[in-house]
């Protein structure tokens, strides 16, 4: 029996835009993006960085411009990865028109601290010469001085007044390709502003927790605050900012999207915290299949449950299932239908060899699914 999810959430309307060969917004699948923390004028470590996120299944890399090096290396990376690269341009309006002609798919500014209006126009000029979007990123730590002063502390209402003002810059000089950010590291503060910003226009939504901190408590703070805004449909591409490895901010995002049925990728487990009735350890089985079966792309879902109490009905919902039973015994399912037994000690080489038997079937399936598409018509 196929698992169906109970909830499928509906998406707030938003307009597409593209940066690179991704489409952000509309009906676009919710993008996962990540932001390099090498120096961006080592190209060579740049670029190595951006190749193991891709492993992860990244689909939009950020880097960050805060000189005229970064811009220099900027070429070779494009040059050399997969993904679109965001140039992360703070201040100076000529590392953004340097980015733009070194290739880079999207510019990450605040076009009010760009300068003057005449150097907002320039880098827009350059924006729409070489095909680049641009992400206005709002950031709660560095908010502009008249909002502070209007507000008298970070607010949803200072952080939207800010979006919009800086869209208003772009708009004026007839560029609309650009998404939203209003980033907070309070759950709360950037969960409202996101939700009073999605009332009230249409652009793609870039969303995130902000300084979110590390491994643990940034993936719980993200969790919580992005969970929230993708189950109320908000929410065109995501990154979840961690004091660690950029790898690991893509496997979270994903995992996140994967729990809300918003985008499938890799081996999704499920697995019980284990008791005393368990029929083997399933802490270390679990962790064991993890580390195996990472490099799986495939949508494929494997319950791996201690005891036969709620193991035999997970196991109707996923591809492949495991059941503890006594006497080093376990039951396997295919297709939420008892198939056979393993032992204890081959059941993770086996269960290993059942999913990479069920990913390549499905490789196999879309390539030729593909290759219809490709055919030509039968007259």
């Amino acid at each position: 029996m196929a698992y169906r999810p109970y909830q499928q959430i509906i998406r707030r309307q938003s307009r597409q835009i593209r940066v690179g060969k991704v489409l952000v917004g509309g009906d676009a699948p919710i993008s996962i993006q990540t932001m390099t923390n090498t120096l961006t004028s080592d190209a060579q470590a740049t670029i190595d960085q951006i190749r193991r996120c891709e492993l992860q299944g990244v689909d939009v890399v950020r880097v960050s411009c805060p000189d005229k090096e970064s811009t220099a290396a900027l070429a070779e990376i494009v040059r050399e990865v997969n993904v679109p690269i965001v140039a992360d341009i703070h201040f100076h309006y000529q590392r953004a028109i340097e980015a733009a002609k070194a290739g880079a798919a999207c510019l990450r500014i605040n076009p009010g601290n760009i300068g003057s209006a005449e150097r907002v126009k320039e880098v827009v000029k350059a924006a729409k010469d070489h095909g680049c979007a641009i992400r206005i990123g709002v950031n709660a730590g560095s908010l502009e001085q008249h909002l502070l002063e209007k507000y008298g502390e970070p607010n949803p209402d200072a952080l939207v007044e800010s979006a919009l003002w800086h869209a208003d810059h772009l708009l004026q000089n007839d560029f609309s390709d650009f998404k939203i950010s209003v980033k907070a590291s309070d759950v709360f503060l950037a969960v409202a502003a996101y939700q009073q910003l999605a009332e009230v226009c249409d652009h793609p939504l870039h969303i995130g927790i902000t300084e979110a901190g590390g491994q643990r408590t940034g993936t719980v703070k993200s969790s919580i605050g992005l969970g929230s805004l993708l189950w109320a449909g908000i929410g065109d591409t995501v990154r979840v900012s961690l004091s660690t490895d950029p790898e690991e901010e893509v496997r979270v995002g994903w995992e996140i999207l994967k729990a809300l049925h918003l985008r499938n990728r890799g081996v999704k487990v499920i697995s019980c915290p284990s008791c005393a009735r368990q029929g083997f350890d399933v802490v270390k089985t679990v962790a064991k299949l993890e580390e195996r079966l990472a490099h799986i792309e495939e949508p494929i879902t494997l319950s791996i449950i201690g005891c036969v109490v709620n193991g035999p009905g997970e196991a109707l919902m996923t591809d492949i299932g495991l059941t503890g039973g006594g006497a080093g015994k376990h039951m396997v399912y295919a297709g939420g239908k008892q198939d056979h037994t393993t032992s204890t000690d081959e059941m993770v080489e086996h269960l290993v060899s059942l999913v990479e038997a069920r990913a390549a079937k499905l490789r196999a399936e879309k390539a030729a699914e593909q290759e219809a598409e490709m055919a030509p018509a039968a007259e």
